[in-house]
């Protein structure tokens, strides 16, 4: 029976699930790795993504391979659309919440080569390069949810935006999430301690603060953000156009874990191990944050003078 925690249907069952990689680690390093490993995993040379998965994409230059080929150019693609939200962010000067909105696009940025690497079939598994920067990826991941988060505890305008009593406790918590992440990933897949190490069957891939971390806490942070983003925009703006715009990210991103989860396997399988359902799940995922940009612009001003006229009639 899977229990709370439990990795090993994700890793079976989801190809380029990032997190597998601090596991295989772990597996390996026990005596009875052999029996845990099987199949596409049990040569660590060749192995895909994922600890015995049911679909995996091989490592490049094996069963010639060009690697998770179909996301590495999803997440390029979206590194040049994200460098321009970025770009036209920091413009908006007098945008309500733009430094802290402009950071989330920029962790976003960040992490899409690491997704290339961690997902892409490049490295070697169980190699120590690998875990570190998948631990640094899951560190940016929780900490981009806080971000996400974040903003619209700003939108709210209980501290002002862009001062110190708002910017402290943003980048405080920013660096504590991607510290603590980190930290219990490396942990996972390293084994500083015993806290967080092997379970005692070690073959469920069991660690709850990781899976909190990489998957309770991220639903949870977004589903509060669509919340309060939807009373600001009903609630306090009375608007109706906005909502709209959140409505549809929020759609965006569901699909795009659908796709991750559920469609991953079927085009696996389908296209005999070439590509899988992740360039799928990067594609809906930054076009969920493009609408974020759009939405956000929606309820903001871009220079001063309209900034004061927007005062004159909002004051929340």
């Amino acid at each position: 029976m899977t229990a709370f925690g439990d990795f090993k249907p994700l890793c079976t069952n989801t190809p380029s699930y990032t997190w597998c990689n601090l596991f295989y680690n772990q597996l390996q390093r026990l005596n009875n790795a052999d029996s845990l490993l099987q199949g596409v995993s049990k040569d660590a040379a060749s192995a895909s993504v994922g600890v015995n998965p049911v679909c995996g994409i091989p490592r490049v230059g094996h069963e010639g391979s060009l690697g998770n080929i179909a996301d590495l150019v999803a997440c390029l693609l979206s590194m040049l659309v994200m460098g321009g939200i970025i770009f036209v962010t920091e413009r908006r000067k007098a945008a309500v919440g733009r430094i802290e909105i402009r950071n989330f696009f920029i962790c976003y940025f960040l992490t899409l080569p690491l997704q290339i690497i961690t997902t892409g079939s490049f490295l070697e598994q169980g190699s120590t390069a690998l875990v570190v920067l998948t631990a640094v990826h899951a560190g940016l991941v929780a900490a981009l949810f806080w971000m996400l988060l974040a903003n619209a505890l700003i939108a709210t305008q209980v501290l002002e935006d862009g001062t110190m009593s708002s910017l402290m406790p943003y980048f405080i918590f920013t660096v504590a999430f991607f510290v603590v992440t980190t930290y219990i990933s490396l942990d996972v897949g390293l084994g500083f301690t015993s806290t967080l190490g092997p379970s005692s069957d070690p073959s469920t891939l069991h660690n709850i603060p990781l899976f909190i971390f990489t998957s309770i806490w991220p639903a949870v942070a977004a589903l509060l953000y669509f919340v309060l983003m939807t009373y600001i925009v009903v609630g306090v703006l009375k608007e109706t156009r906005p909502l709209v715009y959140y409505a549809l990210a929020a759609f965006l991103f569901v699909l795009s874990q659908l796709a991750w989860f559920m469609l991953g396997k079927v085009i696996c399988e389908g296209t005999s191990k070439r590509v899988d359902g992740s360039f799928i799940a990067t594609i809906l995922e930054t076009a969920s944050v493009v609408v974020l940009f759009f939405s956000w612009r929606t309820i903001t001003v871009e220079d001063w003078d309209e900034d004061q006229a927007y005062y004159q009639n909002y004051k929340y």
